[in-house]
This record gives structure tokens, sequence and C-alpha cells, in this order.
């Protein structure tokens, strides 16, 4: 099932062209960002390889790699949190990917079972140097 993604090319036609060739890094990864499709939350970062970017173009749910189990991961087989696919955008050097995606089952992402993943704000202290987190929603 793993999907050969052409090659990058120039500069020129990775920044401005019309073909889709994702730069994965060293590991063979992509970063991927997912929103809510309905409201814009920014719900995870996960990571994909060209098989679980594959998956996700011809299923329409989102795959990703997970790294600390280094295997693929079907976002929700277990949780009943599928993530359904809406849009998928490439940023500018084809380095990473967002996605916009309706969420299954209760609408959450994170396994703290929390909706989003990023549920805590860093607070920094410039007299001390000395960074704190806070619930995001203090």
């Amino acid at each position: 099932m793993t999907r050969a993604f052409p090659e990058p090319g120039s500069r020129a036609e990775v920044e401005e062209g019309a073909a889709f060739t994702p730069r994965f890094d060293a590991n063979g990864l992509v970063s991927c960002i997912a929103v809510d499709a309905a409201d814009g939350q920014v719900l995870m970062l996960a990571h994909m390889n060209a098989e679980s970017l594959a998956r996700t173009l011809e299923t329409g749910e989102a795959w990703y790699w997970s790294r600390s189990r280094g295997e693929l991961w079907h976002k929700g087989a277990t949780s009943g949190q599928v993530q359904r696919v809406v849009e998928m955008r490439v940023d500018c050097d084809q380095d990473a990917v967002l996605i916009r995606v309706a969420v299954g089952g209760d609408g959450g992402c994170c396994h703290t079972g929390r909706r989003a993943c990023f549920y805590r704000r860093v607070d920094h202290d410039p007299a001390t140097g000395q960074a704190t987190l806070r619930p995001a929603d203090a």
C-alpha cells in the first residue's frame, strides 16, 4: 500500500509547482498538524511516513506514524475518534502538512482524554528565567 511520492524538484517547483512532493526528514517523516474543520482549533501534532501519508490520501481518514511505538497508527481505530480528512494542505517547502478534520466518537483527540493536545500554556517569567505551565483556558 505504500505509495511512492515523486522526489522534490527545484526550489521553484517545490514552492510554486502543482506536484505534491513531500520532503520527508532523515527519519522518513513529515510533521502533520490536525485542525478541527468546524472551528479551527489546533487538535494535535503528529508525524507521517510515506505509508501513513499514502493511506490518509487513499482512505480519507488520518493515519500517522507512531514514533514511540514504531508502527502505523490509524487515529481512532480503538477510541472511535476517527479523523475524517476534510482538506489537506502542505507548507511552502512541503516538509509539513496540515489536515482539517471532522472527528468522530466523542470528538476528542488527545490520549489524556482531552479534546486537543494543546491544553497548557507556557508562561515565562523574564525576571527569573523560569517557564511554568498552566491550563490554556485559565
